[in-house]
């Protein structure tokens, strides 16, 4: 006969019962202590207000460095409250040389504190160049800063108001610090215009009518990811280039050729393509936001229409930052490694042989600031940028927002970005699904002259990947 013997049985119940008494701790202190989704989304929703407000005026942050400082604003945000945010895993220790400082889980602190230090601290940094020439602008990160700052300082204790300054600031200064360490990012937006050696030949990209700016941004491939890895980072090749009238490739340049000059003539369903073109522009500096930011612009109403508490909006900000960042990588590597002409070059130069108006064939993309008409954006055409970056927030909107318990099919809304705008048709577009946000987003680069189809294509489905990786990362415990 065996028997349980007395000291083993005595060990056994201390190990249980400090399981338990640990476990009722830990229940205690988050008990004991305000949570972040117990607080409303204010903060963020200001800070985003701020953000787009410097974007639509920041030289030489587009197309780039808009994602890039999305991704760390929204991921410094994340690790600074991911305290106090019990179902969450910091993700800090997936990245080499990024320590968050230690946390006490006993001190209570005001969570909207925290962020709006993590914004003014970094903003201040990402765009100090905007404080001369955009004072106005500039000065909207301090004044913002200060009002939350009075508002939040009478909701709570001064001890906890400034331990809370002091977690915001120093999850700032680490991830500050360590952006800098990308070398390829960091402050690129002062030289976005390096130079560079394109090739040349036939189909190859060149300076494009009417101003011939420079590349922009011809190295932007090499900035650091969060979640997209390297061997991802390339796009399939376009389709093969050929100046045959019965190639794929001619076929794609005549669409982008007829759609316009469609628009131009007020053909059949111009209208229709000419406000799809317009609206999802966003391609001129000081005019709109950026096209990166517009995807900010719409989660921002749909984070308002669906009252998101402070947990669930820094999480959303948190991953559309990071996958808006990793597609901008991926599809500038993309564009200059294979190094695509754009349509414009195309059709002026080969299409003129057939269809002698293409010689003088101009998009529909003009810029009221400067004056120039039918403008190309000063890069590679392959993959499409304005693609990627709708495949990559219009996945991280429909993970949160469709096809859950809440919402078991898609999300329809109607897109206000552009409402009372007089510069070209803002009128709002009803949206069936974040996939429909998507596909306009991507397409209408077609009807604006900019992009051919396969652009469009493999923007789309290289975005959606980065943002999969994003979601892939381990956020919930």
């Amino acid at each position: 006969m065996k028997f349980f013997h007395p000291f083993k049985s005595f060990l056994l119940l201390a190990g249980i019962s400090a399981v338990f008494f640990q476990s009722c701790r830990e229940y205690e202190v988050e008990q004991s202590r305000t949570l972040v989704r117990a607080h409303g989304n204010e903060v963020t929703m200001r800070w985003n207000d701020v953000f787009l407000q410097l974007d639509r005026y920041a030289v030489g942050y587009r197309p780039g460095p808009v994602p890039h400082a999305l991704g760390y604003l929204g991921f410094a945000a994340y690790e600074s409250v991911v305290p106090g945010m019990p179902e969450y895993n910091s993700l800090a220790n997936l990245y080499s040389g990024l320590t968050v400082p230690q946390f006490d889980e006993t001190l209570e602190y005001h969570w909207p504190t925290v962020i709006n230090e993590v914004y003014a601290f970094m903003m201040k940094r990402f765009f100090f160049h905007m404080e001369n020439s955009y004072p106005t602008e500039f000065g909207l990160i301090e004044k913002t800063h200060q009002e939350l700052y009075a508002k939040y300082a009478a909701e709570t204790s001064p001890e906890v108001m400034e331990r809370s300054v002091q977690r915001g600031q120093d999850v700032a200064r680490v991830f500050y610090d360590w952006e800098r360490t990308d070398e390829a990012a960091h402050n690129a937006f002062l030289t976005p215009r390096p130079p560079y050696n394109a090739p040349t030949g036939p189909g190859y990209w060149a300076p494009t009518i009417p101003d011939f700016a420079q590349a922009m941004f011809p190295f932007w491939g090499q900035v650091r990811t969060f979640a997209l890895r390297e061997e991802e980072q390339l796009s399939r090749p376009p389709i093969p280039y050929s100046e045959h009238p019965e190639s794929l490739f001619f076929a794609q340049a005549f669409e982008v050729y007829s759609m316009v000059k469609n628009i131009k003539n007020n053909g059949p369903e111009a209208y229709e393509q000419r406000w799809l073109a317009e609206f999802w522009s966003d391609d001129i500096l000081g005019l709109t936001f950026s096209p990166p930011a517009r995807l900010i612009a719409v989660a921002d109403q749909v984070v308002k229409a669906e009252n998101l508490n402070l947990e669930e909006t820094v999480e959303l900000y948190a991953k559309m930052g990071m996958a808006l960042n990793d597609i901008s990588v991926a599809i500038w590597q993309s564009k200059y490694v294979y190094n695509l002409e754009r349509p414009v070059s195309y059709i002026r130069r080969v299409m003129a042989q057939y269809y002698p108006d293409a010689a003088n064939w101009t998009t529909i993309l003009n810029n009221p600031i400067d004056g120039f008409q039918g403008v190309t954006p000063s890069f590679p055409a392959y993959p499409s940028g304005h693609s990627g970056f709708g495949g990559a927030g219009g996945k991280i909107l429909s993970s949160m927002f469709e096809f859950n318990s809440k919402r078991p099919g898609t999300y329809t809304f109607t897109d206000q970005c552009h409402l009372y705008r007089t510069e070209f048709n803002g009128k709002p577009r009803t949206l069936a699904s974040f996939k429909d946000l998507a596909y306009e987003d991507a397409y209408s680069r077609i009807p604006l002259g900019v992009h051919f189809r396969m652009d469009c294509d493999a923007g789309v489905l290289l975005g959606e990947l980065a943002a999969q990786r994003v979601l892939e990362l381990p956020w919930k415990k």
